[in-house]
């Protein structure tokens, strides 16, 4: 028999083999941009806390408060199949580095004007969109280069490991930002925040990677044969129209948690911080056992019960009155969310050819955030009409809806069906 010694390097080894959980970190690229990407979700994290904690200080409106993040994922529904082009036409690298750059420059300036208290909901909500706007250029860039980081054996545990070391990051972020703005104030959130683009546009600098020069393309030709494959393909119509469907569902949680924290559970900026690391913690969890779960029980059945997890959070969250109550509920929501989006993700990601990848997974991350954005402003605009327990409630009703009607209407595809080939 062999002793735990023995065992633990076989079953790490394992485990780092090509296709194993953790075989992408076999490859120094891919090593050295998830870890710098890990401290810039955290910086992110926590200007997400700050942004949201201080509009619920500055304006009592539900829907100005939703608004916060749906500044976030708007600009990714408006620039995102524009950015996806110039992620096929351009160097992806140089892409990410402007993008970086941009968002520190954004991050500090609203570090400054918040520490000198010039800061009003309209303004906050222009620096959160120019992030925004920065995430929508740098996200099919950074999702189109995981490809030249790790071989066409490592894609899918590739991407489940993106997705955890954002979901770390959530854990970690909130937390921290809620622990920071009660100490040092929403400023010191915001410069967090700015810093920690560094070390991604350090990682960025050094990165050479080997990849095929772009063959460029006029814009307008280019955007024209992304939505032409993506609504052409019928494998892809299904993904994207369960990517927006569940985003207006899932934003209900994401928009309006800030309000509830505050207005229900009378918590504090702390208790808010808590209430996203308990979700992050989920989203770990679920990141680390969501592609065995995917292999061994299919795509439609993983979705379904991370949809119905959620559901079963947002009704939970409508009836709780302390941050206390609710943090397994927000740790279950954390499940269902990577248990969704990691899941459509891997699908449109196995779907896309190469020459047009940028463009695939910016059109999908437009429907996916632009849903979520739709979501978040009518569910807020729900919360000022009638209450905050209705508007969750309407979102859970959606999204129970769209996870027992779309697998008749739109199933997810078959294994091999629209699959391309990877080299």
């Amino acid at each position: 028999m062999e002793s735990a010694g023995e065992n633990t390097p076989g079953r790490f080894s394992r485990m780092t083999a090509p296709g194993g959980t953790f075989a992408p970190f076999r490859h120094s690229a891919f090593r050295a941009i998830w870890t710098a990407n890990l401290f810039s979700a955290i910086g992110s994290s926590v200007q997400s806390v700050g942004a949201a904690w201080l509009m619920t200080e500055l304006t009592s409106s539900h829907r100005l408060i939703a608004l916060v993040q749906a500044s976030v994922t708007l600009p990714i529904m408006l620039f995102g199949v524009i950015a996806g082009a110039i992620a096929d036409n351009f160097d992806r690298r140089r892409i990410m580095l402007v993008a970086q750059m941009g968002m520190l420059i954004a991050s500090g300036a609203l570090a400054v004007m918040t520490y000198e208290k010039v800061v009003g909901p309209a303004t906050l909500l222009a620096f959160t969109l120019a992030v925004g706007i920065g995430t929508a250029l740098n996200s099919p860039a950074w999702q189109a280069s995981v490809r030249a980081q790790v071989g066409r054996e490592d894609l899918p545990q590739a991407i489940s490991l993106n997705t955890l070391s954002f979901n770390m990051a959530r854990s970690v972020g909130p937390a921290l930002g809620g622990l920071l703005i009660s100490v040092a104030g929403m400023a010191a959130a915001f410069a967090v925040n700015s810093i920690s683009y560094i070390a991604m546009v350090w990682v960025l600098v050094r990165w050479r990677p080997q990849a095929p020069a772009p063959v460029r393309q006029a814009m307008l030709p280019s955007i024209r044969a992304g939505l032409s494959f993506c609504f052409g393909s019928a494998p892809v119509r299904k993904i994207l129209v369960r990517g927006f469907c569940i985003g207006v569902g899932i934003s209900g949680y994401q928009a309006l948690i800030p309000a509830v924290v505050a207005d229900r559970m009378h918590g504090g900026e702390f208790g808010y911080g808590l209430m996203l690391a308990s979700f992050g913690i989920g989203s770990i969890a679920a990141a680390l056992v969501v592609a065995p779960a995917r292999r061994r029980w299919g795509t439609e059945a993983v979705i379904a019960v991370g949809s119905l997890s959620y559901v079963a959070s947002i009704v939970a969250l409508s009836l709780l009155s302390s941050v206390s109550s609710g943090l397994p509920f927000a740790l279950i929501a954390g499940t269902g969310w990577v248990t969704t989006l990691t899941t459509l993700n891997v699908a449109m990601q196995m779907r896309s050819p190469e020459e047009i990848l940028g463009r695939c997974l910016s059109i999908y991350s437009a429907v996916t955030f632009g849903g979520m954005a739709f979501g978040a402003w009518l569910w807020g605009a729900v919360a000022d009409g009638a209450s905050l327990p209705v508007a969750l409630r309407a979102a859970a009703a959606w999204l129970t809806l769209v996870a027992l009607i779309l697998p008749r209407l739109a199933p997810m595809p078959k294994p091999h069906e629209g699959r391309v080939t990877i080299s």
